[in-house]
């Protein structure tokens, strides 16, 4: 994602996501919980709800893109840098952050959890 517009128009395109604030910046929410938001320490980064397991395998195998300050450290989310090569990968996160945010019927019309 090369800037936060893009990872606009990539969550918005998932089902009932919606432009909002957290803490009073911009950020994608689902059912009233935030996905993505700018509240990242960094302006050059965002900030990706993640399942916690899978947290410290991107920030291992993408440290470049992915990374974590002590702040979010046993949080499950994780800083991504703009600018990455990992469009598709981020996109796939988003979709999953939804997933898991989503009810047992959005699910099923959904598919799999991606």
């Amino acid at each position: 994602m090369k800037d936060w517009a893009a990872v606009v128009d990539a969550g918005i395109a998932l089902p009932g996501v919606t432009l909002d604030v957290s803490y009073g910046k911009p950020a994608l929410k689902f059912r009233g919980k935030t996905l993505a938001g700018t509240t990242a320490p960094d302006s050059n980064s965002f900030v990706l709800h993640v399942a916690g397991d899978e947290k410290q395998v991107l920030i291992e195998t993408d440290p470049a893109t992915f990374w974590e300050t002590d702040h979010y450290r046993g949080w499950p989310a994780v800083l991504v840098r703009y600018g990455s090569d990992a469009t598709e990968r981020i996109a796939l996160l988003l979709s999953r952050a939804w997933w898991d945010r989503a009810t047992a019927a959005q699910r099923s019309l959904f598919g799999g959890r991606p």
